[in-house]
């Protein structure tokens, strides 16, 4: 009996030992500091941690370490987030990409036309106050998110999380432990001059590591025991590597920590510093490098790791991500002082009471992003009886005039430097002025008025003026020069055009407009100065019909996507400086394609089309075809294998090919053919399907840059015996 109650007594204090221990484990608190790309370290290390058995009991991190880490908390293993990063296009992030889909007409011509915007205001040129707004991000984390995208505490997270950020009125850390966690992640790592200020609860916040770069007290006070650190942060630089902008802010914000972190260090329970120096802040190319230097430096402590990790009882799963379908019931918009809470509706995709998913919520923050007309596009997604309510939260932009610029070189209008001065909400709160200088060989202008009402009728006023001068065919225009021995004429050509329009678009792609235009043309040449050097000196009064639509992804270099464009112009009234108008229509059309072959292999097909009917043309407005890399003018064309400006007809057909391979980004091998059939009248026989009269081909090679792409191409064709070489720098203006 007494060794029965003996062992029954050792039994409950084994019982009651292990119970206690049990009860006593020691809490592990994360801290992940901030570093930029060099934060994918943090990635490496969580791997070997799992590998360890070692369960985390609370985090802390500033600002790459806060997005690590707040995925980690919601969730996410350490090979899914290794998987999210390595899908990750880093460079759209930075540069806060809008999908060209995502523009309207005006918008795409802004990007691509101008290579600077700067804000400018009472004759002071400012600067963007960040590279990026950081929408991309956003809209990535909020989708990655959306399981906890209702829980505004993060002490409810599966793992207990929280994140620095800094003040920047007062200089102070905030700890953002509560609100939307996606937006949290966001301000913690809003880089400065990367990415803009994120405003939280009334206060302006950026990068937590300026104030606290590696929040141990923080954690410790959540209840942490033991706290494992990663240090990603780089020590201080001498004057030979601080030779970037992001080192030298770097190392700002280094001199006000390194000091703190000696202590940091000594309080840190596991502390683990991965080899790095090599690295930058964006080096976000060299992500699996840097993962793999995180594994490294967690290997080098694993003896201690084993010892608080247990693989037998813990290991992390990976996250069953929920569905990304949400039912939206109402949208929620702040109140605007010049935009209408239907404007804003207009640009999403989607209704109140509409089933929608997340890249339908991207579309239309990108359309919002697009216009340009918000600084800040704050969004989350509120409970509603277990759907969604979408909350907006817009801040207008307050700068309303800008500075472009833009640069130009092609073999026509030669080299061209261009600025233009925009100013929103001139007279009313959505129009649009716009004035553009071109200086260079040829001077030229573009002024732009447009009352801007979406999907609605919408105004606008354009006037242009375009000159060059070039060697030409005689045969250009029609001339009548045959007693003179010459093959080309020097051509001095001006053309002024003012035009009122009306127009509507609909789902950002499709355009429909109708106008009237008032023409001016001035033709002359010094080589007919014995003869009759002027050779048109009119005005030409007309109205006008058109269609567009385009898609592609990119204008230059599309890898998806079709256009189409299409319009109709009647010439009325001239002053008939010649004495041989009468009035006339020009009916024309453009199509084009682009699809992806292979990986990096897009093939694109062009076709177009055009003639004239009624009484017998005009022949300076006859299709003329000829020469690469400048912006159309009336009814010139590009056309492969032939000098700019070298055939005319009143009618054509035209198709084209190419073949673009992008050899490495950005950077692009193509080849193309063309062929065309052109001559007066051409649709009134069946010559228009008879095997082309004209043919050209062409080999380039073309470079995106920030001021557009830069081409060179060589042109050749069976029909001559010359081949041409053709340059073109910069987005066609």
């Amino acid at each position: 009996m007494k060794k029965f109650a003996l062992f029954i007594f050792l039994f409950f204090t084994f019982l009651t030992s292990f119970s206690q221990d049990a009860v006593k484990r020691p809490k592990i608190g994360l801290v992940l500091s901030g570093g930029g790309a060099k934060g994918f370290a943090h990635i490496g290390v969580l791997k070997v941690l799992e590998q360890a058995g070692i369960k985390i009991d609370y985090i802390g991190g500033t600002s790459m370490g806060a997005v690590v880490g707040g995925l980690y908390a919601f969730g996410y293993s350490a090979n899914q987030i290794d998987s999210i990063f390595k899908s990750t296009n880093f460079d759209k992030l930075l540069h806060d990409f809008i999908p060209r889909s995502s523009k309207n007409f005006y918008e795409k011509r802004n990007d691509e036309l101008y290579a600077v915007v700067l804000p400018f205001n009472k004759f002071r040129i400012g600067v963007p106050e960040a590279l990026s707004k950081g929408m991309y991000n956003f809209n990535l984390l909020s989708s990655l998110t959306r399981n906890v995208r209702h829980i505004r505490d993060f002490n409810k997270l599966k793992t207990p999380f929280l994140c620095i950020a800094t003040n920047i009125e007062t200089g102070e850390e905030v700890i953002l432990n509560k609100g939307n966690l996606a937006h949290a992640m966001i301000a913690s790592s809003a880089f400065p001059s990367l990415f803009s200020p994120v405003e939280m609860d009334g206060k302006l916040l950026i990068d937590g590591g300026v104030a606290n770069n590696y929040p141990i007290e923080a954690v410790r006070k959540m209840g942490a025991d033991i706290i494992i650190g990663v240090d990603v942060q780089d020590g201080l630089f001498d004057r030979n590597d601080l030779r970037e902008a992001t080192k030298i802010l770097g190392q700002i914000s280094a001199l006000q920590t390194i000091e703190k972190m000696k202590m940091k260090i000594k309080d840190t329970d596991v502390y683990i510093k991965p080899d790095i120096k090599d690295y930058g802040i964006i080096s976000f190319d060299k992500g699996q490098e840097i993962i793999k230097k995180g594994e490294e430096a967690a290997f080098a402590v694993y003896e201690q790791l084993k010892k608080l990790g247990d693989k037998e009882s813990y290991k992390k799963n990976n996250l069953k991500v929920s569905s990304d379908t949400l039912q939206i019931k109402c949208i929620n918009i702040n109140s605007l002082n010049n935009y209408t809470q239907s404007y804003i509706k207009g640009k999403l995709p989607f209704n109140e009471g509409s089933k929608i998913t997340y890249e339908d919520l991207r579309k239309g923050i990108d359309n919002l992003n697009a216009t340009q007309n918000f600084s800040v596009i704050n969004y989350s997604l509120e409970d509603n009886n277990s759907i969604d309510d979408l909350k907006l939260d817009l801040v207008e932009n307050t700068n309303r005039t800008f500075l472009k610029f833009g640069l130009h070189y092609d073999d026509l209008f030669k080299s061209g430097v261009l600025v233009n001065l925009t100013q929103k909400k001139t007279f009313f709160k959505n129009d649009i002025a716009s004035l553009d200088i071109v200086l260079g060989d040829n001077f030229r202008y573009n002024l732009d008025y447009y009352i801007d009402n979406g999907f609605y009728l919408s105004f606008g006023f354009k006037s242009q003026y375009n000159q060059f001068n070039r060697n030409v065919a005689k045969e250009i225009g029609g001339l009548n020069i045959g007693p003179l021995a010459i093959s080309t004429i020097n051509l001095d050509f001006s053309d002024l055009t003012n035009q009122a329009y009306l127009q509507s678009l609909f789902a950002q792609k499709l355009l429909i407009g109708a106008g009237i235009e008032v023409k001016f043309l001035n033709i002359a040449s010094e080589t007919l100065t014995n003869a009759a050097p002027t050779i048109d000196k009119s005005d030409y009064e007309s109205v006008f019909g058109y269609v567009k639509y385009d898609s592609f992804d990119n204008k230059y270099f599309p890898k998806k996507g079709w256009c189409f464009s299409g319009d109709i112009q009647s010439y009325l009234i001239s002053s008939n400086y010649t004495n041989q108008f009468n009035p006339f229509s020009i009916a024309n059309a453009d199509f084009g394609i682009a699809t992806t072959i292979l990986k990096k292999t897009t093939l694109k097909l062009q076709a177009g089309a055009g003639f004239s009917f009624g009484d017998e043309s005009v022949p300076f407005f006859n299709f003329v075809l000829g020469g690469y890399g400048y912006n159309t003018l009336n009814n010139f064309k590009n056309f492969y294998g032939y000098d700019f400006l070298s055939i005319s007809a009143n009618s054509y057909i035209k198709t084209t090919a190419t073949i673009d391979y992008e050899i490495f980004k950005d950077n692009h091998l193509n080849f193309s053919a063309n062929f065309a059939n052109l001559e007066n009248n051409l649709f009134q026989t069946m010559n228009w399907i008879s095997i082309p009269k004209y043919s050209g081909y062409a080999l380039g090679y073309g470079l995106e840059t920030i001021i557009g792409p830069i081409e060179v191409k060589y042109s050749w064709s069976p029909e001559t015996s010359k081949g041409y070489t053709w340059f073109s720098v910069g987005f066609w203006f």
